[in-house]
């Protein structure tokens, strides 16, 4: 399986250069601005609860997903995508006036608009994206959005925190705003005919139900978008346990860094063989593969063994962005267009929003247990959501294998 055929092949589709540019360029200044936000809350109040509520603000709209989709759909994405960078680089030069424990509050208030902001563009991008490339590269494309984007995570927070600590907040505040100025421009060279959105009868709660309606009732979407959430789920718990895990080792915390940096590799790696072993493997194979493998390194990785640390994080990175890959694929392949906003905003919320439970349900179980009791119960809990999806995939594939038979009977 060789993956410079397709990354030529998607790099070679104007469009579908331009969108992932501006992801690359958007992203990296988000993910600057997502580490320095909660350094600079930490700096003005000296409080831990408050930096960790700085980087929830940008999460908390992810739970308003299905609402926050229905823009997608009534409006045309391209110009949806280009004022919504403008307003967000606008928005955060508003963070010029944050100077004091007194206008924290600003802090917070841009970062939970930001985050709303955020849902919304996800939704109109993934609906986008499936008009300005093929169908046979929305795999590809969504692969090397995942690389690309994990691969921001490498360098972009210490960019931000250098920037941070040479010139404080509003520099990164600057940076973010210039990377969506860019962004807006480079969405606004995209070649796309779009038709007006037609107005759909009813109101805004009903439209809303549309995008839910159709998620759960669909047979493909339901088992991966649901394996989606409860992968996150369960490695958001297995990820509370990793300053516990250094401990083990005999490490400072600051050892985290490595392991994390050995995630993010695994995750650049498997943006860049998704797309042919997607069109290989199928949909629910290829999720499933990716839950197993990320369970198994979950259980490994209650060895007390560097080495063994070091694996099982490329394992993470390798496996877990499989059935998040397959998830968003489904779902843009399988939604009509008038409706792909809403239920790509709902999908993600349903993927997505297990992670913040996750974390605050781990956070207290690794204080009564440790590691080496909590991670093979993860990892076992993830070999078994993969499970399903297996078996609805031999399910799938017999019955594909006797339909000739079945309509040409001797």
């Amino acid at each position: 399986m060789t993956t410079s055929p397709t990354v030529f092949r998607v790099l070679r589709d104007r469009n579908a250069r331009l969108y992932l540019t501006a992801l690359v360029v958007s992203g990296f200044g988000t993910s600057s601005l997502w580490l320095a936000s909660g350094v600079w809350a930490k700096d003005l109040t000296g409080s831990d609860g408050l930096a960790a509520l700085s980087m929830l603000a940008m999460w908390a709209p992810t739970l308003a997903g299905p609402a926050l989709g229905t823009p997608a759909d009534r409006f045309r994405r391209k110009p949806l995508l280009v004022s919504l960078n403008l307003g967000l680089a606008t928005l955060l030069l508003t963070l010029f006036t944050v100077d004091s424990p007194g206008r924290l509050w600003l802090l917070f208030a841009v970062l939970f608009l930001y985050g709303t902001a955020g849902v919304v563009s996800d939704a109109a991008e993934s609906a986008l994206v499936t008009a300005v490339v093929g169908q046979d590269l929305l795999g590809d494309v969504n692969g090397l959005r995942t690389a690309l984007t994990e691969g921001m995570k490498l360098v972009a927070p210490l960019t931000g925190a250098g920037l941070y600590t040479l010139y404080g907040g509003p520099a990164v505040a600057c940076l973010d705003a210039v990377t969506f100025l860019l962004a807006a421009g480079l969405c606004g060279l995209l070649r796309v005919r779009e038709e007006r959105p037609a107005r759909s009868g009813g109101n805004w709660r009903r439209q809303t139900a549309q995008g839910v309606r159709h998620l759960w009732g669909h047979p493909v979407l339901r088992p991966l978008v649901g394996a989606g959430g409860t992968t996150m789920l369960l490695t958001a718990l297995a990820g509370t346990t990793v300053y516990a895990v250094a401990d083990r080792l005999g490490h400072s915390p600051a050892y985290t860094g490595v392991l994390y940096a050995a995630q993010g590799a695994g995750s650049v790696t498997a943006g860049l063989l998704a797309g042919p072993a997607l069109r290989r493997l199928g949909a629910r194979r290829f999720a499933a593969a990716g839950i197993a493998l990320t369970g198994a390194a979950v259980v490994a990785r209650a060895v007390p063994w560097d080495p063994v640390a070091l694996a099982t994080s490329v394992a993470c990175g390798l496996g877990l962005p499989c059935v998040l890959i397959a998830a968003l694929t489904a779902v843009q392949q399988e939604t009509p267009g008038p409706l792909l906003g809403r239920a790509t905003a709902t999908a993600n919320t349903l993927v997505f929003a297990p992670t913040v439970l996750g974390l605050a349900v781990g956070a207290g179980l690794v204080e009564l247990a440790g590691p080496g009791l909590l991670l093979p119960l993860y990892g076992v809990a993830l070999l078994l959501t993969a499970l399903p999806l297996l078996q609805r995939a031999a399910s799938a594939s017999r019955t594909a294998a006797r339909s000739p038979s079945d309509a040409n009977p001797a």
